[in-house]
């Protein structure tokens, strides 16, 4: 249904926020920096299932909409991309913040289950996530080609395999590196800006990207 160059292009996409520190990436970094592997693996499952549920919901409700309104697409699309423009001036701004994350301020070994679903919880309510998903994913998809629902569907896994691949890394990262951060406010402080600065370029990306039909 959709084309070798469009995969590549969402997949491309797609890396590039999802290697940005978010909500769902500093929740899972201060598990892992908390609690170790175990919980960060933990976290990144759930996340990704809640992630999974924006997808379709996406699918099933907006992208009809979106695929047979130019305006509503537009509209998404601009909304989309100033809110993540938005998101990338506070990570600029708040940058210091970050340290918080590795803080160890999260109770102690919660049950498997717990980290489970507050994973999920933070998942299934990133707003980063559910803007890109709303506002990008009606951009790949080819309405010529029809099933427009089930495109969506595949574009939101193979975002989710990426998701899930790249947010293990950061655990498992901060779960061995956990000293190394501790001691360098600055190192966070440094990734947070980088971080910032991608999603403003993303942004602008997502508003001047026209519709591809």
């Amino acid at each position: 249904m959709l084309s070798t160059d469009r995969l590549l292009a969402f997949s491309a996409m797609s890396f590039l926020l999802i290697i940005i520190p978010g909500p769902s990436v500093l929740f899972v970094v201060g598990r892992a920096l908390a609690q170790g592997r175990r919980a960060a693996l933990t976290t990144v499952v759930g996340n990704t299932a809640g992630a999974q549920v924006l997808v379709v919901a996406v699918s099933l409700g907006i992208g009809t909409i979106v695929e047979r309104s130019v305006l509503v697409f537009t509209a998404l699309k601009l909304a989309g991309a100033a809110y993540l423009v938005h998101l990338g001036i506070k990570a600029v701004r708040e940058r210091g913040s970050l340290r918080a994350a590795f803080s160890g301020a999260v109770p102690p070994a919660p049950s498997t289950a717990r980290t489970l679903w507050e994973g999920f919880a933070v998942g299934v309510t990133n707003p980063k996530t559910l803007v890109f998903f709303a506002a990008v994913l009606p951009q790949f998809v080819d309405r010529a080609a029809g099933h427009a629902t089930a495109q969506m569907l595949l574009l939101g896994l193979v975002f989710n395999a990426i998701a899930i691949t790249a947010d293990s890394v950061w655990g498992l990262t901060a779960a061995t590196a956990r000293d190394w951060f501790a001691r360098s406010p600055r190192r966070l402080a440094m990734v947070g800006g980088v971080g910032g600065f991608t999603m403003i370029g993303l942004g602008v990306t997502v508003a001047v990207t026209g519709r591809k039909d």
